[in-house]
């Protein structure tokens, strides 16, 4: 199993940014996709931004040009910037992980959830 801890979430004013991370432990060889997805309260759970191990990252419509998803293999961290932050991004942001299996784009169901980390937008 993949293990992930997220941080980074708090309050950010209209415009601002922040930066989440989230740290995978335990089978990480295992992992061939990983991504950031995020829920607001009374909405449905929705992808971000994901990244193949190989291969280029894929954005929501509504982050692209704001969001910027990276990862640094050596420290096993996959990092989200956000900026131009707006309030209909606040929600709990989710890592997710899992294996390789042709796709990774921010339809995709992954096995391996982080806690969440709450992002508010004042």
């Amino acid at each position: 199993d993949v293990q992930l801890v997220e941080s980074g979430g708090g309050t950010v004013q209209d415009g601002g940014s922040l930066r989440l991370s989230c740290v995978a432990s335990g089978a990480t060889q295992d992992i061939g996709c990983m991504g950031w997805f995020r829920q607001a309260p009374g909405k449905e759970r929705e992808g971000v931004a994901t990244t193949p191990t190989f291969g280029s990252a894929t954005y929501a419509d509504s982050v692209k040009g704001r969001f910027t998803i990276s990862k640094d293999n050596a420290k096993k961290t996959l990092y989200l910037q956000m900026r131009g932050l707006k309030g209909e991004d606040a929600a709990t942001y989710y890592c997710a992980a899992g294996p390789w299996s042709g796709t990774c784009d921010p339809q995709r169901s992954l096995p391996f959830w982080g806690q969440g980390t709450q992002v508010t937008v004042s």
